[in-house]
């Protein structure tokens, strides 16, 4: 028995002992049953799940903390997720996006967490907020969000420049775990870089022509799109999807609509789509989904890079680019 299997046997007889109460009830494929040949990897939300599966491949079992179809802004752990986080090799998270997780990684494995906003900086939560006549940048954002994340927008994945880079970070932290096999990780990585650069071409070059540049969003989830392919978002709330837009902010909005003859207001697969419907109907535009991709519909059969040529073809449409 290896170093690293006889650590994942202990880990998983001690982390059963402290959550046997809590967990018995609970049914879970988590990493106590793992292959012991395979690196156990927690993902935090479906972007990072993604990467990890890709860079990994058989050779890691990922689990992701959210169920499809869940919006992860707002997860708490059941006792077994906690033991799924106590037990993994290697735990793939953003600090801020998600407490639960943060709590959690400091409570049991702050040495096996690789936080993927450690790789870039990340934007600040106002940065690039669309500015009302009369009023400050940052005029987007509804007040209380700005504490996200400590001030910064955690959609880092809606840039595939900024996750190529957290994925080839990823590849050597995983080669760190496994050694043995960390060439295949890194060419594995190497694989998604390409493909990640592809898709960055495609929206660079569908993007380039087009008859409007603002986006009209349910939330300011888009700052790193709208960054990397020179849009404009207009988000109806701030970074946080679930939380009601004050009345003024719907006023702001639905003059901007009209200001930049917006065709579309954009929702989100996981969230309600009734504040962008009254909207839409003020100002005599359709809806449309503009996928944030934190987490998948349950059974779409879609992964990050089709949800991506997706959002591409929404966009296109509804900017009018030839």
């Amino acid at each position: 028995m290896n170093n690293r299997t006889a650590s994942r046997v202990l880990a998983a007889a001690t982390t059963a002992l402290l959550t046997l109460g809590g967990a018995a009830a609970c049914s879970t494929d988590g990493p106590a049953g793992a292959d012991p040949q395979r690196v156990d990897v927690v993902a935090a939300f479906y972007p990072l799940q993604f990467i990890a599966e890709r860079i990994g491949g058989d050779a890691v079992r990922v689990t992701n903390l959210v169920k499809p179809g869940a919006e992860p802004h707002d997860l708490e752990l059941n006792p077994s997720q906690v033991g799924e986080v106590s037990e993994a090799e290697l735990i793939v998270y953003l600090k801020g996006f998600q407490p639960a997780v943060d709590e959690a990684i400091e409570q049991n494995a702050a040495d096996r967490a690789f936080d993927v906003a450690t790789v870039q900086p990340l934007r600040d939560a106002t940065a690039g907020a669309h500015e009302h006549e009369g009023e400050g940048a940052g005029a987007t954002e509804e007040p209380g969000h700005e504490e996200e994340s400590g001030g910064k927008d955690p959609h880092l994945w809606l840039d595939p420049t900024r996750l190529a880079t957290v994925a080839d970070q990823l590849a050597e932290r995983l080669g760190k775990v496994d050694p043995d096999r960390a060439a295949d990780f890194t060419s594995r990585a190497r694989a998604l870089h390409a493909d990640l650069e592809k898709l960055d071409g495609e929206y660079a070059t569908g993007l380039t022509t087009c008859q409007r540049r603002e986006i009209v969003t349910s939330h300011t989830a888009f700052g790193y799109l709208a960054e990397r392919y020179r849009l404009e978002q207009v988000g109806i709330t701030g970074l946080s999807p679930d939380v009601e837009p004050s009345p003024q902010r719907l006023a702001e909005v639905i003059e901007e609509a009209r200001e930049h003859k917006a065709t579309t207001i954009f929702f989100e697969t996981l969230v309600s789509p009734k504040v962008a419907e009254t909207i839409a109907g003020q100002v005599g535009a359709r809806t449309a989904v503009l996928d944030p991709i934190e987490g998948l519909a349950d059974g779409s059969g879609s992964d990050y890079l089709s949800v991506m040529r997706t959002n591409l073809q929404t966009l296109r449409t509804a900017l009018g680019c030839s």
